[in-house]
């Protein structure tokens, strides 16, 4: 006897399915205004900590942002979420779970109201709460990119000063100032990204702009003084730059950015150098989005289990304003083994990605299509291979799996009702992202009545004692 059985999966749902082993889930977390992220790491008990900023909470919003904390489980659930900052402006932009369990945090903050920003560090304990905070003051405008935490228990933070020379501020465990240096040369120089190295110097990844107008990605070894032992340039005679690098299993680097060849043609793509360990080149390779005109940024690379490497950052055409958040995963030299984007309509993006205890992949950036507000954060957890929600477990002969891919929503997105064909007198039970229950539609116009958004159905049929199992996305535009 044949049943059909359809029910509404929720963004962050895992499902307990012996064939789904890692987890799968996509969430937005935010308020009425402005919030994004720049940073991810899974944490020791499993979950995830997001960093970046938000004009929905704090005493700065909504004029002001002030930086902002989510904390959540393995499954994307929030288990709290903290705001830093005064009533001028703040924002974070780097967090890592450190040694004691707590979380080290570094961004920027306007303290007095002066317009100018300058280099702020945040410690927490382990549920977010601040310690201390300090903030390095210039005369000039500094901004914190990246922190990590050292060997000797303090921390090392790249960034900006003076709004034109890469910024390095290394502290002891307390934040107390060791030194600072800046490099660059007559024009704007950015750091971006910043890890100690197995030497126990410091490699920095940015942007060197030049006179012409056009910039390269650039790369500083330093000692563990901050004295510069090298510097490379990476690019051509267009637009290029470095957002984020690693060390390698190999001693050499990784670096993640973009490649703009010039303002002739109508594209950029992803760009990603891999070097020895003098940063001289060993291979680049440019990714471009699925358009012809794509516009592709890299923002984050982590080298995998496989000693492939995982890239986020975003994709879209050019001059429509849409963009997709942008997963690349490539084998060791650089060759694409699979890429996926996320994201229906509007702007998504990612800014951070790493690899996950369970193989799969965390991301995080911010969206203007999911969520509460205008941006919101975006969390995406996907499997090995960068699938999200759960897919479609087809068994049997041929007639099953025929019969198995009946199911079809038309239009999809849809502005007013969508359809299923071949289900018209089945009916449907549709859940917001909330998991609130919205109603239950027949199968002649699905969706009617619905805010727009994004809702997912489960369709289940048993047929010859077979269960499959397939996923519909319906989207309701605005």
């Amino acid at each position: 006897m044949r049943r059909l059985f359809v029910a509404v999966l929720l963004l962050a749902l895992v499902f307990a399915l012996p064939a789904f082993s890692q987890q799968r889930w996509e969430r937005a977390y935010g308020g009425r205004y402005d919030d994004v992220s720049y940073s991810v790491q899974q944490s020791r008990d499993g979950g995830y900590v997001a960093c970046g900023w938000t004009a929905s909470f704090g005493p700065g919003a909504p004029a002001h942002s002030n930086a902002y904390l989510v904390k959540t489980d393995s499954l994307g659930d929030t288990l709290w979420t903290r705001v830093y900052g005064g009533p001028y402006g703040d924002r974070g932009t780097s967090v890592q779970q450190i040694q004691d369990g707590g979380f080290i945090i570094t961004g920027d903050s306007d303290p007095n109201g002066s317009g100018y920003f300058n280099v702020n560090l945040i410690k927490t304990d382990s549920l977010g709460y601040p310690l201390w905070t300090k903030t390095y003051l210039d005369t000039n405008l500094s901004v914190g990119n990246a922190v990590q935490q050292t060997r000797d228990s303090g921390y090392i933070i790249a960034g900006q000063i003076g709004g034109w020379d890469v910024y390095l501020v290394k502290t002891n465990s307390t934040g107390d100032t060791l030194w600072t240096r800046s490099f660059g040369g007559p024009y704007w120089d950015y750091g971006y990204s910043v890890q100690q190295t197995q030497d126990g110097g410091y490699i920095v990844a940015g942007e060197k702009k030049f006179l012409s107008d056009s910039s390269q990605v650039y790369l500083i070894k330093t000692n563990a003084s901050g004295d510069t032992l090298w510097t490379r340039t990476y690019g051509g005679s267009g637009y290029d730059g470095g957002y984020y690098v690693q060390q390698t299993q190999d001693g050499g680097y990784i670096i993640a950015g973009y490649h703009y060849p010039n303002r002739a043609l109508p594209f950029s793509g992803v760009y990603l150098i891999k070097t020895d360990a003098q940063g001289d080149t060993l291979w680049s390779k440019v990714y471009r989005g699925r358009y012809p005109d794509s516009v592709a940024i890299g923002f984050c690379v982590r080298q995998t289990q496989d000693g492939g490497f995982i890239v986020t950052g975003g994709s879209g055409p050019r001059g429509l304003g849409d963009r997709h958040a942008y997963l690349i995963k490539t084998d060791a030299q650089g060759d694409t083994l699979w890429t996926k984007t996320f994201g229906v309509m509007g702007f998504q993006q990612g800014h951070s990605v790493q690899q996950t205890t369970d193989g799969g992949y965390i991301i995080a950036g911010y969206s203007n299509f999911f969520g509460a507000g205008n941006f919101d954060i975006y969390l995406i957890k996907t499997d090995a291979n960068g699938n999200v929600g759960v897919e479609e477990n087809r068994q049997g002969d041929k007639e099953t799996r025929r019969q198995g891919e009946r199911l079809r929503v038309t239009p999809n997105p849809f502005t007013s009702f969508a359809t299923l064909p071949g289900h018209e007198a089945e009916r449907f039970s549709l859940y917001d992202v909330s998991g609130r229950k919205v109603g239950t539609y027949r199968g002649d116009r699905v969706g009617e009545g619905l805010t727009p958004g994004v809702y997912f159905l489960k369709y289940q049929e048993m047929l010859k004692q077979v269960q499959h199992d397939e996923i519909v996305r319906i989207v309701k535009v605005r």
